[in-house]
């Protein structure tokens, strides 16, 4: 009996190395280099400069408006980071035939879905990586705010509220990535008529 569970096991991994190896050959595609450089090129500098700003600003804030960029921030990243995932898990049926039916947007979720690779790659790398960056500035000025407001040590204050900033923020990203993955369409099509007001093709 183990010895017909384990060619079967043989056969069913087999099975699905050959059926991984049919979707590479039917969906390989080319690397879009231009795409990638585009994106490399705009992080690069939204980051540069969105760095610069508030390295020279932050440290100027108060505590309490520190702390409101922070949550901003952190909110911001989780948002996209939501939008990112339920692109990346969207079926595109519903939206071919809305988009049929000339309905508002989705045609708009439509070609959202047909570059999810590239919507996944703005979302979730480079505004995530933007907010992360200036979350963990935020959480310095924070720190130092804080430390000086209830006059506590300041590398234990640091600690503290890196690891809150940090916890928050990964918790919020995993809730966010479940609600995601169940509510993928419905996310996909709000933020499609969000995104149709800038476009012609609606």
């Amino acid at each position: 009996m183990k010895k017909l569970d384990r060619l079967r096991l043989k056969e069913e991994t087999e099975n699905l190395i050959i059926q991984t190896k049919n979707r590479e050959k039917k969906h390989k595609e080319k690397s879009d280099f231009s795409w990638i450089f585009k994106i490399t090129f705009f992080a690069f500098f939204i980051s540069f400069f969105i760095s610069m700003f508030f390295e020279t600003a932050l440290p100027k804030a108060n505590f309490i408006l520190s702390l409101v960029l922070v949550i901003v921030f952190v909110a911001l990243g989780i948002l996209f980071d939501i939008i990112g995932v339920a692109v990346t898990s969207c079926s595109i049926v519903p939206f071919n035939s809305m988009s049929s039916r000339k309905v508002y947007g989705a045609k708009t979720a439509v070609k959202l879905i047909q570059n999810a690779n590239k919507v996944s790659s703005f979302c979730n790398d480079v505004i995530g990586d933007v907010c992360g960056i200036i979350s963990g500035t935020g959480s310095a000025v924070v720190s130092t705010n804080l430390s000086n407001l209830l006059g506590t040590n300041l590398f234990f204050t640091t600690l503290f509220t890196t690891a809150f900033i940090a916890a928050f923020t990964i918790g919020g990203k995993a809730l966010g990535k479940s609600y995601a993955m169940n509510k993928n369409s419905i996310i996909v099509f709000k933020f499609a008529k969000v995104l149709a007001h800038f476009r012609k093709d609606k």
